[in-house]
This record gives structure tokens, sequence and C-alpha cells, in this order.
């Protein structure tokens, strides 16, 4: 699946996703300044996340939360950019948010691909120009 969008309009590009995504582990990949934490961003506000959303680059993780039908779930937004390998992602309680259950938003998958279930969907956000963005779920890797 493929989503192109500009970036005043990565809300509605959110609400598609949503529409047409079942997931919960989702691997956000991208060049520095492709907009990885705007569109998780955008995929959490169309959640109904009310908190601010920024970027884990120094916390490893963020926590959120939205309610859904009238109970409330945690979302995780992790960034692995300053984990230097697998264990040190391990140690900081990745896999406890990957295995939860609960949504979770991965920027820098690559610093710890084997830690990543099986059934996570991979999202590709290229910049193809200014201010557009082509998006690329893969449900197979």
């Amino acid at each position: 699946m493929q989503i192109k969008t500009t970036l005043d309009k990565i809300g509605e590009a959110a609400h598609i996703f949503w529409q047409n995504i079942d997931g919960k582990i989702f691997a956000v990949e991208g060049d520095m300044g492709a907009g990885k934490t705007t569109f998780i961003t955008a995929l959490c506000h169309a959640k109904g996340v009310k908190s601010p959303v920024s970027s884990p680059t120094f916390s490893l993780i963020n926590e959120y939360s939205y309610i859904e039908n009238g109970v409330t779930h945690p979302i995780y937004h992790i960034d692995l950019y300053r984990v230097k390998d697998e264990q040190e992602a391990i140690n900081a309680g990745i896999e406890d948010c990957l295995y939860s259950g609960n949504i979770c938003f991965v920027e820098w998958p690559q610093k710890a691909p084997h830690l990543l279930p099986e059934n996570t969907v991979h999202i590709y956000i290229e910049a193809s120009g200014e201010n557009t963005r082509l998006l690329k779920i893969d449900f197979h890797r």
C-alpha cells in the first residue's frame, strides 16, 4: 500500500492509514528529516491522543494514551537512533513494549531488527519534494 501526501494533509493520511491497516507494531523508517515523527504524531492524534507527541530520541520510549470504547490504552513511541545494539534496546525495556499487545511505533528499527515481532508492519517514508511525502506500507517482510 502507498499513500502520497503533503505535510499539511498528513492528518488525512493518518486517518486513511488507520482505516486500512490492522496492526499493532509499526517499524517506521526513513532518512533523517523525512517525517517519521511527524507521521507518528498524526497517527497518535488520529487515534485520539490529546497529549503532546514528541520524538523520544533521548528517553528512548515515550508513552501516550488514547480512549477506545471507554477504555484507556497506551501507545508506545520508541526511537532507537541512539541505541548501540540490540542488547541496549533490551535493557531499555523495548521488548516489554513490543510484546505488550499495545500499539508501538519504532523509529530507526534497523538498530534492533531481531527484536521486532513477525507481524510488524513496516512504513517507509520518503521525501518526494519539499512538502510531499510518499508512505510505503509493507505487511510482509
